[in-house]
């Protein structure tokens, strides 16, 4: 299992996001290398506590390694979708004072070539964010009918060349099976007849196939609406986006969970009299040029903060 140097995006600011209680519970959706989770810990006392969820086996080997000896701190090997029956099960259920996202691929993901999420870096063909379970990235290209594939490349990639890479898969899978991402990537490459500056070719057939692989979009749905459920009063949920696709959903679902409902006209009820028990903390926070310089991979990064207010 590799041990690669992950570097929190967004460490300072979400840290200030969920505004810790040194004896509160927190919960760190997205463990990772446990970046996140080290420094909120480092701010809580011997009665503070903390749940940190990943899917990937490897980050919970990771976790179960680096905080043998670490009391505060349960890991839990599922997806952040689960968040509300976990917590149920520990019987936490409106006692979480703030819940971090840190949504999309890790570095770890995207370093180990092994896991086939890099286009930059040849390996096996795979993509699974838990690779105990599901069917990987090359085994789904293998079988997918060309317009699933098209549709897959739009709407996840926003990739205008679909139709034209979906052809390239098919055609060349019909001569020889496609197990490698350093394949994939040239293939796609070699059918989009214009390239982006500073963009490799592959980025968005990537994004889109990691994505469907992994059902991400369904899963922070999912997600945002089991944290807000465990949330105590005055608990915050923090994310951090890195892509127009999950940066629209987070955004769209904390704007209406903290929008009055309108009303029929007529009822003897007004709009502002209805108590919202959500509010947004803060405009979205982006990178400082200082950490871009130093990460660049935070730079598309969107830190949202929700707070429960009843």
């Amino acid at each position: 299992m590799g041990d690669f140097n992950h570097q929190a995006v967004l460490l300072e600011e979400a840290l200030e996001s969920l505004n810790i209680r040194p004896s509160g519970i927190y919960i760190d959706a997205t463990f990772g290398r446990g970046g996140h989770s080290r420094a909120i810990l480092q701010q809580l006392n011997e009665e503070g506590r903390l749940i940190a969820f990943d899917q990937d086996p490897e980050a919970v080997a990771y976790a179960e390694q680096q905080f043998a000896d670490e009391p505060r701190l349960t890991i839990e090997h599922c997806n952040f979708n689960q968040v509300a029956d976990v917590v149920a099960q520990h019987g936490l259920t409106g006692k979480i004072d703030g819940v971090l996202m840190d949504l999309g691929v890790s570095s770890p993901h995207l370093d180990d070539a092994e896991r086939g999420f890099s286009f930059m870096r040849s390996g096996p063909l795979d993509m699974r964010m838990d690779t105990s379970q599901g069917e990987t990235a090359g085994q789904w290209l293998a079988r997918v009918k060309p317009d699933d594939l098209i549709h897959v490349l739009k709407r996840f990639g926003e990739e205008k060349f679909a139709r034209r890479i979906a052809t390239a898969i098919v055609d060349t899978r019909a001569e020889r099976e496609i197990t490698q991402t350093g394949d994939l990537a040239e293939i796609i490459s070699n059918a989009i007849p214009v390239k982006e500056k500073h963009k490799h070719p592959a980025t968005r057939s990537f994004q889109a196939i990691r994505i469907y692989i992994n059902q991400e979009l369904q899963a922070i749905e999912q997600g945002l609406k089991g944290a807000v459920s465990v949330l105590a009063i005055g608990g915050r949920l923090s994310v951090i986006s890195f892509h127009s696709l999950e940066d629209r959903i987070v955004k769209r679902f904390m704007r209406d969970i903290s929008s009055r409902p309108k009303l029929p006209a007529g009822l003897p009820v007004m709009e502002a009299d209805i108590e919202v028990p959500f509010r947004l903390v803060s405009k979205p926070v982006v990178a400082s040029n200082e950490e871009v310089n130093l990460n660049p991979r935070s730079r598309s990064a969107r830190l949202r903060v929700l707070e429960r207010r009843l």
